[in-house]
């Protein structure tokens, strides 16, 4: 059964939703960007729908200054008392419940990472985790260099660069990008992300889309020095699809295989 509820937060009020199930390991859904509590293309209802007729109550909310919920939105750097009172509220609502699991895409990912310890969550599983802190309108080194790569392969690019087809000053930009290193300062988004990973007590699932700008970011920083400790902890899976929503039936199926073994873990 699927029904709103709604909880406090900071003298504001979020709107929930929480499908039923008896199980005592649930499923608590973190929105990212500036999506409703839905998800793209209806993605994380339907996910939620799935996981709970496998026995797992599901709650997803949306957090301050989104959807239905009251206040204003500073994003997901600001989003540490959101989901300390989701997890609360989760628990009052399904009192049964002995584990939690969160789930988070782009930058709810980010969130989970950096306020999962204090939130009192049990295992996280991340998609395409947020690693972006953008100076240009180009994409990420990374996705810059993966494209490159490919058009390197065709011979028509190459027929394109010598015959004046191709923006010269774009691809200067580009390979200067694409030379540049991953950000290693301290305060900077990706080394926070590192830092918090790397003593993370809780079993952590990180499942990236292949060809997703915002999933090829993340795996450059995780290749880098900093995020050592935690590759040695994480478990790592990669989807064949450009999808960041995983909005394909089969991307779906993918995902949703991947959650329900993580809900599976005693």
């Amino acid at each position: 059964m699927r029904r709103l509820t709604s909880f406090p937060c900071v003298s504001e009020t979020l709107v929930a939703t929480l499908d039923e199930a008896p199980g005592t390991t649930g499923l608590l859904i973190v929105s990212g960007g500036n999506e409703i509590r839905i998800g793209a293309h209806r993605g994380m209802a339907e996910l939620a729908a799935t996981v709970a007729v496998a026995g797992h109550p599901v709650f997803r909310y949306d957090r301050r200054g989104i959807g239905d919920s009251t206040g204003k939105n500073n994003g997901f750097e600001s989003t540490s008392e959101d989901i300390t009172e989701a997890v609360a509220a989760f628990r009052r609502e399904a009192p049964q419940l002995t584990r939690i699991v969160a789930f988070g895409n782009c930058d709810a990912a980010s969130a989970l990472i950096l306020y999962h310890a204090s939130a009192g969550i049990d295992a996280l599983v991340l998609t395409n985790p947020w690693t972006i802190e953008a100076a240009d309108d180009l994409p990420p080194a990374a996705a810059i260099r993966s494209r490159y790569v490919e058009k390197l392969k065709n011979p028509r690019e190459l027929l394109r660069l010598f015959t004046g087809g191709v923006n010269i000053r774009k691809l200067v930009s580009g390979l200067l990008k694409v030379s540049s290193r991953p950000s290693q300062v301290q305060a900077s988004l990706p080394a926070r992300l590192a830092a918090a990973l790397n003593v993370a007590q809780v079993p952590v699932t990180i499942l990236l889309a292949k060809a997703d700008n915002t999933a090829l970011a993340f795996a450059d920083h995780w290749k880098a020095g900093p995020f050592a400790p935690a590759r040695a902890r994480c478990e790592v899976a990669t989807c064949d699809t450009d999808s960041h929503s995983f909005a394909r039936p089969q991307d779906k199926a993918w995902l949703t295989e991947r959650v329900l073994a993580a809900l599976a873990i005693p």
